[in-house]
């Protein structure tokens, strides 16, 4: 199917990166995608009580499992299939059920932190990052915490201002310098979807073209 094309999309919590991972993946489905979330490689918690497991760091890079994840994306870049974990949030922890995930021609990942790591941002085609004012951010944090992840108003709030805030100024915000194109408002910006989704499909072309002169033995 010649090389797959692997799209990074990164921003702060709630800048509405996954919204523009949707969206991409929506327009590629015709030309087989798959989706990866950074969050379903947080590390295994088992060893850890419930207590303990609640005051992990989960904005600072030490809690994912990166290396993991690398070698989840090199299968699937060499077009192997891959069991993805699956993070449970209302326990804090990696659950016994793994997904099942085939190589597809366009991976795109998506995550706060998918840039931080050299190993990982190297696999890329495209490095988007999705920049948003923190006064969203926090606003469609409180939703999507209390409505999907069980949290509490309060929990909500004390979380972004001792944690969420500072590891996104120490090490999100950073990594915006990597990034091949900056998407404002998330989501919401058509253009730039736009001129994404032409770009992406450039890429898968002159990959496919590649991928058949490759198959042409010499002198043929």
């Amino acid at each position: 199917m010649g090389h797959p094309v692997m799209i990074g999309v990164a921003g702060g919590s709630g800048s509405g990166k996954t919204t523009v991972a949707r969206e991409l993946y929506q327009r590629f489905q015709d030309d087989s995608v798959i989706m990866i979330e950074q969050d379903s490689y947080y590390k295994d918690q088992s060893h850890l009580t419930m207590e303990e497991r609640a005051q992990t760091n989960y904005d600072h890079p030490f809690a994912f499992d990166n290396d993991l994840l690398l070698f989840h994306l090199q299968e699937l870049l060499h077009e192997r299939p891959i069991y993805k974990p699956v993070y449970d949030f209302t326990v804090h922890n990696r659950s016994k059920e793994r997904v099942l995930v085939e190589p597809k021609k366009v991976i795109i990942l998506e995550g706060m932190l998918i840039l931080e790591d050299p190993r990982i941002r190297n696999l890329m085609d495209i490095k988007v990052f999705v920049d948003t004012d923190a006064d969203v951010r926090i606003l469609r944090r409180i939703q999507r915490d209390i409505r999907e992840r069980g949290r509490t108003l309060e929990s909500v709030i004390e979380q972004y201002l001792t944690v969420v805030r500072p590891m996104h100024l120490q090490f999100i915000e950073p990594t915006k310098r990597y990034a091949d194109v900056i998407i404002p408002e998330g989501g919401y910006n058509q253009v730039a979807l736009d001129l994404l989704a032409t770009k992406i499909r450039d890429i898968l072309k002159a990959k496919q073209r590649a991928g058949s002169s490759e198959q042409i033995p010499p002198g043929a």
